[in-house]
């Protein structure tokens, strides 16, 4: 059975479900979630998303980011994909989320609802080769320079929330 995905309304409430691909083809609003990890040294973990994904295959990214299943707790999926992805897990607080749209070259749309999750974590990375082809520990004024003057090289998600993110955890030290 293919993936199936959260339809929501433009205020996260639950309005349906649809098959993932189906989704991304037809530009529908759905939940979505992104996890971004610092090391509580001014670091933050960001990857290479794998070139053979479906989209956006190739660019930085936040430290993993998907869906939740139908039944699944938010919250819950973060922790399983932090796992999955990244091969550890921490504890994770959301301090923000918003709605992004955004078109690929082929022809599919990522229209999320996205909710922002925040960690601290500085031990061993394992990424899983299918989601991610390497990761890295950034500075954060290292991350913003990169930002500004290279954003071709992130993902369109990465670049709405990293620069709210990066305020919170300049905010918090």
């Amino acid at each position: 059975m293919e993936e199936q995905l959260i339809l929501v309304d433009l205020c996260d409430r639950e309005i349906g479900q649809a098959e993932k691909l189906y989704t991304h083809e037809r530009s529908l609003l759905h939940r979505a979630f992104s996890v971004f990890i610092h090391d509580g040294e001014g670091r933050m973990l960001i990857q290479k998303r794998n070139a053979d994904k479906y989209h956006s295959g190739g660019l930085w990214a936040n430290a993993c980011c998907s869906h939740p299943r139908i039944g699944e707790k938010t919250q819950e999926a973060v922790h399983r994909r932090l796992i999955e992805e990244m091969g550890f897990d921490c504890p994770v607080e959301e301090p923000f989320s918003f709605v992004y749209r955004t078109v690929f070259e082929n022809g599919l749309t990522e229209y999320e609802y996205d909710h922002v999750f925040l960690g601290s974590y500085c031990g061993l990375v394992k990424p899983n080769p299918a989601e991610a082809s390497e990761v890295r520990w950034v500075p954060y004024g290292q991350l913003e320079d990169e930002l500004l003057h290279r954003p071709q090289d992130f993902c369109s998600w990465f670049l709405i929330a990293a620069p709210r993110v990066l305020q919170i955890l300049r905010q918090q030290a």
